[in-house]
């Protein structure tokens, strides 16, 4: 299989990656900003996990009814315009003194354009490179993303704390025109994908649906995905749990942080080991991802939060497996539709997660809340755990199997 220096010398794939992964950080110096900015201005942490999860509701629509865009259109196009859309969306939303319905109302539609974005990336990411070196090139740019959210928290924490909140908002958009830029100029110019038949967009959507909902076997991946709308509160409720464990906007962006040093931890160990083995694992961590989390009702310290927190990222590394197994098991034509659809249930699974979260912290400790959504989520991740099982017993498999 080749190695990570193959992929160093593809063309493409180094600007898709230093792309993303200059998007990615920026988005976390905003999300950050935002998180504090609304705190401070409202002292509410119910507001505060709302204004975080409106940047996953929007999938609800985004998913089904924009992701399709990558599949009737040229994908580097869809891409390149989306970026300048939010580019200059978040320029807007920098202007010193603008309402918060306003702030919210704008990013709901960055995260509504970002929608195709993603689409189209990981629709076009399989073309770019062969078969054989895309569950690679997948794991690379996972895991180098969860390192960019790493120094995005951080310096996210850091930049809000010492200049506010409006110049992260625009180092954010800047970002986007960067990212813009590498795409458009080093991309090559692909066609749209080739359909067999008439591309309406209600066909689309339906024959995008009947295609996910239709395989017990993506049905399982999508649900395993869906288990991160249970531990992801606590990254929501970061503004709060730190005000409430005595720390500063600092400890904001260390608590989102360590969430995504652990990930990104836990997708380089995944990343080495054999398919089989780690689709095998993949049930098991997303049970783990939520089960570490139950000491929280504890009310630990700081130091004991961010080690469960990012023993609760560690384990949610098998995100990689799920997200690359099921891009490669849908068929390139249709490819931009079902991944939206599948972020659309994860991004619901999430924005729902989080406002459960939110609305009970006005009457629980935030630690309390975490450990109880996080008590939910062990169920449901056993559920899916069951329903990926079934899927290969159901095919006459014993154990599931994947090409390497």
């Amino acid at each position: 299989m080749p190695g990570y220096r193959g992929l160093a010398r593809d063309r493409e794939f180094r600007a898709l990656f230093v792309a993303h992964v200059v998007s990615v950080a920026g988005d976390q110096f905003a999300r950050v900003a935002l998180t504090v900015h609304v705190y401070d201005r409202t002292a509410s942490a119910g507001l505060t996990a709302l204004t975080y999860a409106l940047t996953f509701l929007p999938d609800l629509l985004g998913g089904p009814l924009l992701s399709g865009l990558a599949d009737r259109f040229a994908r580097r196009t869809v891409m390149v315009a989306a970026d300048l859309v939010r580019a200059a969306l978040l320029l807007l939303m920098a202007v010193p003194g603008l309402p918060l319905w306003v702030l919210a109302a704008l990013l709901v539609t960055v995260q509504l354009a970002g929608a195709p974005h993603g689409a189209a990336r990981a629709a076009l990411l399989p073309s770019i490179l062969p078969d054989e070196r895309y569950p690679l090139a997948q794991a690379v740019l996972s895991t180098v993303t969860q390192a960019a959210q790493v120094a995005g928290f951080l310096g996210g924490g850091v930049l809000v704390a010492s200049l506010g909140p409006g110049p992260v908002l625009l180092a954010d958009g800047v970002t986007f025109a960067v990212s813009a830029l590498l795409v458009g100029v080093f991309l090559l110019d692909r066609p749209a994908p080739g359909h067999p038949h008439v591309r309406a967009w209600p066909a689309d959507l339906l024959g995008g649906a009947r295609l996910v909902w239709g395989d017990r076997r993506l049905r399982a991946l999508v649900a395993l995905a869906c288990v991160s709308g249970f531990y992801i509160p606590a990254e929501a409720l970061a503004a709060p749990l730190a005000s409430q464990l005595g720390a500063g906007p600092a400890a904001v962006g260390a608590i989102f942080g360590v969430v995504s040093a652990g990930t990104a931890l836990g997708m380089v160990v995944l990343a080495r080991v054999p398919a089989g083995r780690g689709l095998r694992w993949m049930p098991v961590l997303s049970v783990v991802s939520c089960a570490v989390l139950l000491p929280m009702a504890l009310s630990p310290g700081l130091v004991w939060t961010l080690v469960l927190l990012g023993l609760s990222g560690a384990a949610s590394g098998y995100q990689l497996l799920a997200n690359a197994t099921f891009v490669r098991s849908v068929p390139d034509a249709t490819r931009g539709q079902a991944f939206g659809l599948a972020v659309t249930a994860l991004r619901v699974s999430q924005g729902l997660g989080i406002a459960a979260a939110g609305a009970a912290a006005h009457w629980w400790r935030v630690p309390h809340v975490i450990a109880a959504i996080a008590g939910l989520g062990v169920l449901a991740a056993a559920g899916a755990a069951w329903e990926w099982k079934q899927a290969f017993t159901q095919a006459g498999h014993a154990q599931p199997q994947t090409s390497p």
